[in-house]
């Protein structure tokens, strides 16, 4: 698959943008908070936001990336081996964030918690599946059925959490380091691009997504901190291509590196939720929950496929 490097920067930029300023709404809410009859007001706000972002995106994506691609009929895509699921854990990341930040700017506008929630999921699984919509009409790819799989699970988490304990006590958190690729950085260039912005999005040796699990949520008796987290890490390394280690240069040279061994990592750290230290300063809740989309760096214990064990002084 050939990127357009500038154009999926460019796009990248943008997709962070709109998620950036739909967070930051609440920010402003304490100059509102005295005023009773404003709540209406900010739903229509957040509507109107709403829409521009859904709007916005598509709008960047048919001009900036589908535009570069042929039009086909509508058909299914069967992609769930690519990027060993790695792909797939970013929809699963990204789709509970998108729900869990969805349902909490709502629950800001004034919109009752059960209904935000149901928002947020809808929204959430909504938002990234449509774009697969858009894959099944690009002769370059297709709908992808386990895309839309893992988007209903990221939103499904999220759901089903806050109608089974009223609370999130299990978040999906990401971590990214660059990956050093040595001599074959420019394969990595030509598949994930040389900017960071597309690298964070794009690189999958680099990422890693973990499930930070809340111990006192679950021991409430226990003497353990309410922020103190257990979290299990996935990450695949060594990729160098959707499927295998084997490519096309554009002069037409085959590439074959299936000698570099494709591997999956699986980990166990320890995290902080930043939602559960207790401040009573809005705005700085608004910047723990913002930031509680990533990681905290932390020492952590490596089992891969390799039969290899590890141990990492600090996993991020």
């Amino acid at each position: 698959m050939k990127y357009n490097s500038h154009s999926l920067n460019e796009l990248a930029k943008k997709l962070l943008f709109w998620l950036l300023l739909t967070q930051f709404l609440p920010l402003v809410s304490f100059t509102q908070d005295t005023i009773r009859n404003q709540s209406s007001t900010k739903k229509w706000v957040l509507g109107g936001v709403q829409a521009g972002l859904w709007g916005g995106t598509f709008y960047s994506l048919n001009r900036t990336w589908y535009a570069n691609y042929p039009k086909s009929k509508f058909k299914l895509y069967n992609d769930w081996k690519e990027w060993q699921q790695m792909d797939k854990a970013g929809h699963f990341w990204s789709t509970y964030q998108i729900s869990r930040h969805t349902s909490n700017i709502w629950q800001w506008s004034g919109l009752e918690k059960k209904k935000a929630i149901w928002v947020g999921a809808l929204s959430g699984m909504a938002y990234l599946s449509i774009i697969e919509i858009l894959d099944g009409y690009s002769d370059k790819w297709g709908f992808s059925v386990p895309d839309v799989l893992a988007n209903t699970a990221g939103a499904g988490l999220f759901l089903g959490q806050e109608l089974l304990w009223n609370e999130q006590r299990i978040t999906l958190k990401l971590s990214y380091s660059p990956y050093q690729y040595g001599d074959l950085k420019y394969r990595a260039d030509q598949l994930f691009g040389s900017g960071d912005v597309e690298r964070l999005l794009k690189d999958y040796n680099g990422q890693i997504i973990w499930a930070s699990v809340n111990i006192r949520s679950f021991l409430p008796d226990s003497k353990v901190p309410k922020w103190l987290n257990l979290a299990l890490g996935y990450n695949a390394r060594t990729m160098l291509g959707g499927y295998e280690n084997s490519w096309e240069e554009p002069v037409g040279n085959n590439i074959n590196r299936n000698d570099i061994v494709r591997y999956k990592r699986f980990l166990l750290s320890v995290d902080i939720d930043l939602t559960r230290i207790e401040t009573k300063n809005k705005t700085l809740k608004t910047i723990f929950s913002i930031v509680n989309v990533l990681k905290v760096p932390a020492p952590a214990i490596e089992f891969n496929s390799l039969g290899k064990f590890r141990i990492h002084p600090v996993a991020y």
